[in-house]
């Protein structure tokens, strides 16, 4: 689905990136560990171009979406995006804020379709606002729908944020440390619809510190340390015969 080839990116004379090569397949949950600073998140934030390689190429679907003359929010409709700090709007409620990009794409091709399309947007806006509460009733808050997300917890913030990235039905979810933000005990909520998602075939990266989970749910684990992958195998091979020396001695300060 998605192969990256030597990406690279720099912020100034800041290397950040250093010539990143690895392929994600359909169904792959890959997780992204290193310690802070090593480039994870802006590999991650590449991914979909919300920075800017320097260089290298991201092919996604066949397409290079590095490459600039390439319309990037056509290929972000099928690559969700989950952040550390939830992102809500808090001036929209939980069910607007899950039906607010379904509605603002499919009207968006409805304007230049024009006479192509027949459905109207009336009848977009009724799609997308049942999509969200089947969304919702699934993680549980389908009596959150109309409450601001101000007086959700963390938890149940995270998984709105995640259910509105798979209001659009994406090809792949990325995920930047989804659970750091949170207080331990709302860990486990979020924890758990990520493993609901891989049990069903979603395609997954994963930025996280979250060991457990990454020997549990992930089939591939990739090592970033000062922009490079220095390791990457299964889970098995990973934690259980690390190979690089930096590796071997990141895992022994986090498990």
């Amino acid at each position: 689905m998605i192969d990256v080839i030597n990406l690279e990116k720099s912020f100034g004379d800041n290397k950040v990136l250093n010539g990143i090569n690895i392929t994600i397949d359909k169904g792959d949950i890959m997780v992204v560990i290193g310690p802070s600073g090593s480039g994870k998140s802006t590999f991650l934030r590449c991914l979909n171009c919300m920075e800017d390689p320097t260089g290298g190429q991201i092919i996604f679907n066949g397409v290079d979406i590095a490459d600039p003359k390439v319309d990037i929010n056509i290929h972000r409709r099928h690559m969700g995006m989950v952040f550390q700090h939830f992102n809500l709007y808090n001036n929209k409620t939980v069910i607007q804020n899950i039906m607010l990009a379904p509605v603002y794409v499919r009207c968006q091709d409805l304007k230049k379709a024009k006479q192509e399309i027949t459905t109207t947007k009336s009848e977009i806006i009724a799609e997308a606002h049942a999509k969200a509460e089947e969304l919702l009733k699934r993680i549980g808050l389908e009596d959150k729908a109309d409450v601001y997300p101000s007086t959700l917890s963390g938890g149940q913030k995270q998984r709105v944020a995640i259910v509105r990235a798979l209001a659009m039905n994406p090809d792949v979810i990325l995920f930047d440390e989804p659970t750091s933000a949170l207080d331990p005990e709302m860990v486990g909520e979020v924890l758990d619809l990520m493993k609901a998602l891989a049990d069903e075939g979603m395609t997954m990266i994963i930025v996280t510190h979250e060991m457990g989970f990454a020997r549990e749910v992930a089939n591939k684990v990739v090592f970033i340390d000062d922009g490079q992958i220095l390791e990457s195998g299964t889970p098995e091979e990973f934690f259980g015969n690390p190979k690089n020396p930096r590796l071997k001695d990141f895992l022994s300060k986090v498990l």
